[in-house]
């Protein structure tokens, strides 16, 4: 068997690749998915030198894309998502309906058909899962009601996009009937698909809502953490994969309602652990493909037509977005973050570009635009949600700015409320010692809220969240997390802030131990030395 695969060669490059454009581009303040993107470009067929399979990369995105919706799930109850239905519902479909008319418009334009013109409207209007997902979550934003109306609008377009595959192909036969018959061959597909959707929908609300925490708690029993680990991804995957080759829906749509039913349990924090990694490495893969897709002559080819692709997909429909989100009422910062997260197209419009140009109706020169558009717009997307949420990164939901509280001066700040970090919060609460903990967990951050105690909720590498729980005042930083590595970069960035700082950092081995000393760590917990130190101890041995 030979050692340069296609499936092997096509992992390889593009991580190896995306490692190293993704490290450039933060090394320039850049997103890293710009950095993944320009890797998909340079292992795709349009640049010279190693090609990657095309076929092969999307189909590794697509495991992406479920591990990614599963995630969610985990984090989105059924009560979150009945709870934005009245702006995500309308919204959504008012959103489509501008986007297909301007994308219409242009075709119209260009010459083409009212079936290509609609199929590249409906193109031009469904952002990507991906690119949403991660903006959100980079700005710790999936779980604030902003987050919940992206994620429920998110969804009503997954929907509306499945109904439009099932019937795009019925709608291309009549308009294509030479008498115009048959227009009533459009109601067996949609009632078709309307009753998959619900049958799919009440399949995991009444019997996987049983089977899916059962069979999960008996596997926790096992004590095996990899039987574990294998449930949840065979939870994932196989409930995506059933419900596309069943009830013909999305894997994304499969995945998330998976997760949804599965965050109801004890065990959603688990999973979400569990399944980071490889949620992580399969995203970056989508980037990477899209890349792949861009051929960089049609910006000389059709200069005009693709900057008029770009604005319908980020200003056109983003301003048709912040209008309905205004119109219902909410702030406007609201308004903002949702126009932001809509600004780009993924992969369903990749599948409507496909479907179109095999039916016959949409032009290859469509298809281009289409993954041109997509292209520019991922790459725009994270620049554009890092200036909103910068403007407006002290804004909760109601569009209030809320000032962070000030800490006493002299007091200790405690990365991470896990095990030991809620053992360390007790002792310091217990002594009435002033302490402000930073955890970005929000399950966590809500358990040490209830506890009455100060969280700032946030990832500890991010400055911004470790001015706001005072950081040039403190005088102690305990570093609980317990990745040592992870332990090394906070102690770098908050003695950037407070180089007075007096830091004591966890660590689980000698190469962590090593790391955190070559850092200038000064003071450097190791679980395994103090536990034998104590054993020791206790036998009279010292």
């Amino acid at each position: 068997m030979p050692h340069h695969t296609p499936l092997i060669g096509t992992i390889v490059a593009g991580l190896v690749v995306a490692f190293i454009m993704g490290a450039i581009a933060h090394r320039l303040k850049l997103s890293p998915l710009v950095g993944y993107l320009i890797a998909g470009i340079m292992v795709g067929p349009f640049t010279p030198g190693f090609v990657a399979d095309a076929g092969l990369a999307n189909e590794l995105a697509e495991i992406g894309v479920i591990l990614l919706m599963f995630g969610v799930g985990l984090h989105f109850s059924l009560k979150d998502l009945l709870s934005v239905k009245n702006i995500a519902v309308p919204g959504a479909l008012v959103q489509i309906a501008v986007a297909t008319l301007l994308g219409m418009g242009l075709a119209h334009l260009m010459g083409w058909g009212l079936m290509g013109g609609i199929v590249f409207g409906l193109a031009l209007s469904v952002a990507s899962t991906v690119v949403l997902l991660r903006a959100l979550q980079g700005a710790d934003l999936v779980e604030t009601r902003r987050g919940r109306i992206a994620v429920g609008w998110l969804i009503v377009e997954d929907l509306v996009m499945v109904l439009a595959l099932v019937l795009l192909p019925a709608l291309a036969s009549v308009m294509n009937s030479a008498d115009g018959a048959g227009a009533g061959a459009l109601l067996g597909p949609l009632l078709g698909t309307l009753l998959k959707v619900v049958g799919f929908v009440a399949l995991m609300l009444i019997v996987g809502r049983r089977v899916i925490p059962w069979a999960l708690h008996w596997v926790v029993h096992t004590g095996s953490r990899e039987l574990f680990r294998l449930a949840v991804l065979a939870i994932a995957l196989g409930v995506a994969f059933g419900a596309a080759l069943a009830f013909d829906v999305s894997f994304a749509l499969g995945a998330f309602f998976a997760g949804m039913i599965l965050g109801e349990t004890p065990l959603s924090r688990r999973a979400t652990e569990e399944t980071l990694p490889l949620r992580d490495a399969f995203a970056v893969l989508f980037f990477v493909s899209v890349g792949m897709l861009f051929n960089p002559s049609i910006v000389v080819e059709q200069p005009l037509p693709l900057l008029a692709t770009i604005l319908i997909i980020v200003i056109g429909k983003s301003i048709a977005a912040w209008g309905i989100v205004r119109a219902f009422g909410h702030p406007n910062v609201t308004a903002l973050t949702i126009a932001a997260s809509l600004a780009q197209i993924g992969e369903f419009s990749f599948i409507l570009a496909s479907l179109g140009t095999g039916l016959g109706v949409l032009p290859e020169d469509a298809r281009d635009l289409i993954l041109a558009g997509a292209m520019a717009s991922i790459f725009l997307n994270p620049i554009l949600f890092s200036m909103i949420v910068r403007k407006h990164e002290r804004a909760d939901d109601e569009g209030e700015v809320q000032p962070p509280e000030r800490p006493r001066l002299g007091h200790v700040i405690l990365v991470g409320y896990g095990r030991v970090g809620k053992l360390i919060a007790a002792r310091l609460a217990e002594r009435n010692v002033h302490f402000v903990i930073v955890e970005g967990d929000a399950e966590k951050v809500e358990e040490a809220q209830e506890a009455g105690l100060s969280v700032v909720k946030g990832n500890a590498l991010e400055d911004k969240h470790l001015l706001a729980a005072g950081i040039c005042e403190a005088r102690h930083l305990l570093i609980a997390v317990p990745e040592g590595f992870e332990g090394g970069a906070i102690h770098e960035h908050a003695r950037h802030l407070n180089d007075k700082l007096q830091v004591i950092a966890r660590a689980h081995s000698d190469a962590e131990v090593a790391h955190l000393e070559g850092l200038g760590v000064p003071h450097i917990v190791m679980g395994e030395r103090e536990l034998a130190s104590r054993m020791l101890t206790l036998c009279g041995v010292s």
